[in-house]
């Protein structure tokens, strides 16, 4: 109570939330996309016990949070630097810790992950190739598994923003409850969008495509402004949702006139 009782600590919980909420959007494209490859039946169990697992996943990293920051010292040292910036620091680097070898690997899955989906969404007729995984029907145990995997990754990233922004763990652990409370609320509606809109789940494997890129780049010490990325995926996702809206009003004024939506012929 005495630590709630100090402003500077509600301000910084608002923003931690707020911060731990815009992060989470990542973990949840991703759980999204992939409980929507599953059958009917199992695609909400598979969101549930994902984010459940990201919850767990954060809460654990926190109760280990000395542990955690170590994850950032140097490990090793290839001796390459980018030429210096105009602060003064490298434009890129090649000292890595633990940390920036999780994001380099959480960021090369994401890069294949959403490259294979695009992939299978842009050609109608698949065949086997690079791609292609032995079995193409998704089970709920792989599910489960590459989520648990990306969960890892979002889950680190998440949990040392909030050790850079306060240092009070109480604090920490209601901004991620919150985040992860929403996470919960938003997965199912957002997930239903995505299936009933084919369009978006190309948008959204963009963005999965975006982040890996960007996780990537944060393992090699390029530092990509975070607010660049949410603004760029903020005024795609604006662009989609007009493009929606269009294309529903022209189908209901095709239907007043009994005429078949654009694009589509009356013996179709």
């Amino acid at each position: 109570m005495t630590l709630f009782a100090d402003p500077t600590v509600w301000a910084a919980l608002m923003t931690l939330i707020v911060m731990e909420v815009v992060l989470g959007i990542d973990n949840l494209i991703f759980i999204s996309i992939l409980s929507n490859k599953l059958p009917e039946g199992q695609r909400q169990r598979a969101r549930r016990v994902g984010i459940s697992l990201a919850l767990i996943m954060r809460l654990a990293l926190l109760s280990t949070i000395a542990w955690l920051v170590g994850l950032t010292a140097p490990v090793f040292d290839l001796g390459f630097q980018g030429a210096p910036g105009a602060h003064g620091e490298p434009s890129f680097e090649t000292e890595f810790s633990w940390r920036d070898l999780i994001l380099i690997a959480g960021g090369l899955f994401l890069v294949w992950k959403a490259t294979k989906e695009i992939h299978h969404n842009a050609d109608p007729n698949p065949n086997d190739d690079l791609f292609d995984s032995p079995s193409k029907t998704l089970t709920f145990g792989a599910a489960i598994v590459q989520i648990l995997m990306l969960d890892l990754v979002f889950s680190i990233d998440s949990i040392l923003t909030a050790v850079g922004m306060t240092d009070h763990l109480p604090v920490m652990v209601i901004a991620v409850i919150v985040a992860v409370v929403v996470m919960f609320v938003a997965a199912d509606p957002l997930a239903n969008f995505i299936h009933h809109n084919p369009t978006v789940v190309m948008l959204a494997l963009g963005f999965l495509l975006m982040i890996g890129a960007v996780l990537i780049a944060d393992g090699f010490g390029v530092h990509v402004p975070k607010g660049y990325i949410y603004a760029a995926m903020a005024f795609s996702a604006a662009v989609e949702g007009l493009n929606i809206w269009s294309r529903r009003r022209q189908a209901k004024a095709a239907a007043a006139r009994g005429e078949a939506p654009s694009g589509i012929t009356s013996g179709e």
